[in-house]
């Protein structure tokens, strides 16, 4: 499930040419309140039900808050945080009845205040919150749920963000490919959480060992030095 259907039926030919099942491509909009009853007709409709559900739609703003467009910072709260909620909580019976499993999508900024990307890192913190949560409701009922957090990763996240890539990215920077696979592999051994690379590990632990003021004057300030 994706926007750009393009896309989606290139990776369906992909895996059909790889001997896998022919995948259902349902191209829609989840910023949109409607996004999510779109796939959840279609799927009925196929006669599907979810088993596992990996919710990675999502995207952030590069500024001040109060600076950039306010329609555009209201957007990251639909699709990170509302969607992700929406179909989290909808296909919840289904997984629970498959004994299945939920992967989100966070991010190392959700372990932290983000100014130069307020909405963004809130959101985050919001998905690593609610995350822990269900992993703990869910876990009695044999369902697995995991919150992968990585860094910078190398996609069209930074373009649409309006990003440079900095040190952090040299730093903590894992490949897609990395990030899904120690993705799926948290998720089948039930991990709460997921720091891929050794970089985001790290960061956590540094955390621990720092006021809050100091960790937002930090980030305000690195946040800074990319504009």
């Amino acid at each position: 499930m994706a926007r750009r259907a393009d896309r989606l039926e290139a990776l369906a030919a992909e895996i059909i040419a790889k001997g896998g099942p022919e995948p259902i491509i349902i191209a829609c909009d989840l910023g949109k309140p409607e996004g999510a009853d779109e796939i959840v007709a279609r799927l009925a409709a196929a006669g599907v039900e979810v088993e596992y559900l990996v919710n990675n739609a999502g995207y952030g703003l590069f500024g001040r808050a109060a600076e950039i467009d306010r329609a555009d910072q209201l957007g990251i709260i639909d699709l990170n945080i509302r969607a992700l909620t929406d179909l989290s909580l909808r296909f919840a019976d289904s997984v629970t009845r498959l004994r299945g499993g939920i992967l989100n999508v966070a991010s190392i900024a959700g372990f932290m205040p983000g100014p130069g990307m307020a909405v963004y890192y809130a959101s985050k913190a919001y998905v690593l919150s609610l995350s822990e949560a269900l992993h703990q409701e869910l876990g009695k009922k044999g369902v697995r749920v995991t919150a992968i957090c990585p860094g910078p990763v190398p996609t069209e996240f930074q373009l649409r963000a309006s990003i440079e890539p900095g040190i952090d990215s040299a730093i903590l920077n894992v490949s897609p490919a990395e990030v899904a696979r120690q993705g799926y592999q948290g998720l089948m051994n039930n991990k709460r959480l997921v720091l891929p690379g050794v970089g985001v590990k790290i960061v956590p632990f540094l955390l621990r060992f720092f006021p809050r003021g100091f960790v937002l004057a930090a980030v305000g300030g690195f946040q800074q030095r990319q504009r």
